[in-house]
């Protein structure tokens, strides 16, 4: 496939302050690109955008906020003139056994990674239109598999993969490329919260190989990178992750064999699992949300 230069493109990068994120913003604009990034956490965002290599600037907003993401939308091609990449990357996960789930903590993970990407969609496809550019959504190879005691998690990136197959059919037309990337554990903020609860890592490090490692951020991110240059339908952060795909439709039912035995074991230790959000991305979500309900009450008082 060809890859395209991303000298001179604008690419939009949500969930930018860090991570994956706040790599491939550094990563793309070694390569030319302008950015855009998008998140919760403003000091970390001005940070990021103030050390990349190329003409940038960020928007402290929430993707699952239609209004405002419009807004930024277009604040974003008035400062750049066009957007020719969107990378739908914002997300959050939490943990443990479903029913002694936190159910604000649940609706929260589905509405940042499932109706956040479609948010982010809905606000940039106009302007991807104008440029024929391209829409990534980051999924995982939580889309591939389910896995017990990530209900949440499973269920939004098996949404948002779902959303861009179906997205990719309408848009291709237009000239827009719509693309799914897929990322096992790779060294996040996100993953490290995780695995700071005993029972989330030991239950992890019992999949089989090569599910139960831990990836470096860097060699995924150039291979997402690599994936952006080629607009490529599927990008995948770890190279066997492709092979996933020709057995997922065994998954479920092997998941649901080996996942009794193991809950069976840890069983006496579930009521010890954290219920929130997990990691620093986490808590920032959380953080933002308190200071959003303060305001709403300030207002109403």
């Amino acid at each position: 496939m060809t890859k395209v230069s991303l000298d001179g493109q604008v690419a939009v990068i949500t969930g930018g302050a860090r991570g994956v994120g706040e790599l491939l913003a550094r990563k793309m604009s070694a390569r030319g690109a302008r950015i855009a990034l998008l998140g919760l956490e403003p000091e970390l965002l001005k940070q990021v955008s103030g050390r990349l290599h190329t003409e940038s600037d960020w928007w402290h907003v929430d993707v699952t906020d239609h209004e405002a993401m419009a807004r930024v939308a277009e604040e974003v091609k008035q400062r750049f003139g066009k957007v020719d990449i969107v990378v739908a990357n914002a997300g959050v996960a939490a943990g443990g056994p479903f029913m002694d789930s936190d159910p604000v903590a649940w609706r929260r993970v589905i509405e940042v990674n499932l109706i956040g990407g479609a948010v982010t969609g809905r606000a940039f496809l106009p302007v991807l239109a104008e440029s024929r550019g391209y829409f990534l959504q980051i999924a995982s190879l939580a889309a591939i598999t389910p896995a017990p005691m990530m209900t949440a998690y499973c269920a939004s990136k098996s949404g948002v993969e779902a959303f861009a197959h179906s997205l990719r059919a309408e848009v291709g037309h237009k000239g827009v490329r719509v693309g799914v990337g897929y990322l096992s554990w790779t060294d996040t903020d996100m993953v490290r919260g995780a695995d700071q609860d005993d029972v989330m890592r030991e239950l992890r490090q019992r999949l089989p190989w090569p599910s139960n490692r831990t990836y470096p951020l860097g060699p995924a991110v150039d291979r997402i990178v690599a994936g952006i240059e080629r607009r490529s339908a599927h990008v995948y952060a770890q190279w066997w992750l492709r092979g996933m795909q020709s057995v997922r439709g065994y998954l479920p039912g092997l998941i649901a064999t080996v996942g009794q035995r193991e809950m069976r074991r840890f069983e006496p230790r579930l009521g010890s699992v954290r219920r929130g959000l997990v990691g620093a991305g986490g808590e920032a979500d959380e953080a933002a949300r308190r200071g959003a309900t303060e305001r709403d009450e300030s207002v109403t008082a």
